[in-house]
């Protein structure tokens, strides 16, 4: 036991669940970098005040001999509060670009398994353009009361009639009668249920409520930098739900309850919730104009597909500057582990694949006939109940229309 500042005392730690757990010692923080040489754990221990993206953070340094299992680094820290705690970490390892490394301890890096994320609170909002995205967690809160008479709709596939929306974009404008509170917000969704009955609807198929950076074009020159994106597709992590489609700027733990409560509103009145899911590419672009959040900071050889022959450039197959390396095992289990998350905690009832055929690409570009991640998914006991939805092609030429693998499903 390491006793590092007056207030703190850390602990080994473990390595799993991979994110931050709660246990008998207090919180533990796990984190797979299979390259990285050292690792640190940076702490807010005051909640994020609006606009400051400047916080003074507590650092941890993990001791490879004593917090490191395998390729996995852990520890453990005593008497942290149960939530409103921000997170991140610094990673360094080899500095050779030719091996696909892009190792910078210079930066703060998200958690790919953050379960909740911290960033500007309201969307689009200019003031807080730069804001660092952190993760956080909330062990205080109670969980979730579904009802007792609660059900899924389990609608047969064949009777779906599925309407495709974005959030925010279907009450932000105050045509949609909404008070300014709720326009745009999970909880707007509830408020139009019965418009979407009216329709003659039984599913609805959400853009992209991962996480993710609207601002993030305007973060730099170039001809797109008076854009947002509004639509999502761009996913900074693969576990929490976009903060900002929270109710009055509420954050990330409202988020995730609003969620849940707009996913039982549904439910109840018959329409089942399809995610829109984007695991082909991640929003930190491309070797010309990163934008490193998490995965090209903590393990870029891993999370992408690089070009070894070619200065180790990242490939594109998504049109969107990288390509995850989805067949790769660590990178797998965290799509199965994300999938299963949306499943078991927010009870969604299906998701559509955006550019799926990157999932069939194997850890060197080349196409699968039977990729071990789609067979994954087919088989899953949980996700194989799921309404499950490829769009059969990517940006690389592999167009899979009419002969995607799917193992009968």
């Amino acid at each position: 036991m390491l006793e590092t500042m007056p207030s703190l005392k850390v602990f080994p730690g473990q390595a799993h669940p991979l994110g931050v757990s709660e246990v008998e010692d207090g919180i533990n923080f796990a984190i797979f970098s299979q390259n990285a040489t050292s690792v640190t754990l940076c702490l807010s221990l005051s909640e994020r005040e609006v606009h400051n993206t400047h916080q003074e953070m507590i650092e941890l340094t993990l001791d490879p001999q004593v917090n490191k299992t395998g390729d996995i680094w852990h520890l453990c820290v005593e008497d942290l509060p149960r939530r409103n705690v921000l997170y991140g970490y610094r990673i360094d390892g080899p500095h050779d670009w030719h091996q696909g490394h892009r190792f910078d301890n210079g930066m703060i890096l998200l958690d790919p398994y953050a379960k909740l994320i911290e960033g500007r609170r309201i969307f689009g909002d200019v003031r807080d353009k730069m804001s660092q995205f952190l993760g956080t967690y909330d062990f205080d809160s109670l969980p979730f009361d579904w009802g007792e008479n609660y059900m899924l709709p389990n609608i047969p596939e064949k009777d779906l009639v599925i309407y495709e929306m974005n959030v925010r974009a279907f009450t932000a404008d105050e045509s949609s009668g909404l008070d300014s509170k709720i326009r745009g917000s999970y909880l707007g969704v509830i408020e139009k249920i019965p418009h979407l009955l009216e329709l003659g609807i039984n599913a609805v198929e959400l853009l992209p409520v991962f996480e993710f950076d609207e601002l993030e074009l305007q973060r730099r020159p170039n001809p797109r930098d008076h854009m947002i994106n509004t639509w999502g597709y761009s996913t900074i992590n693969f576990f929490a739900p976009m903060s900002r489609y929270a109710s009055n700027g509420g954050g990330p733990s409202n988020a995730s309850r609003e969620f849940k409560e707009m996913v039982k509103a549904l439910h109840d009145a018959g329409i089942e919730v399809i995610l829109d899911v984007v695991y082909n590419h991640t929003n930190e672009a491309d070797d010309e104009n990163p934008y490193t959040t998490s995965f090209r900071g903590i393990d870029n050889k891993v999370y992408y597909i690089v070009d070894l022959d070619n200065n180790a450039q990242l490939l594109n197959f998504s049109g969107c500057g990288n390509t995850l390396n989805c067949n790769h095992p660590v990178v797998m289990e965290l799509i199965l582990d994300s999938l299963r998350h949306w499943v078991l905690e927010y009870h969604v009832d299906g998701f559509r694949f955006d550019l799926a055929s990157v999932l069939c690409r194997g850890t060197d570009a080349s196409p699968l006939s039977a990729p071990p991640l789609i067979r994954a998914i087919a088989k899953d006991s949980i996700l194989s109940r799921c309404k499950l939805i490829s769009e059969p092609w990517d940006c690389g030429g592999l167009y899979l229309v009419g002969r995607f693998p799917n193992w009968d499903r």
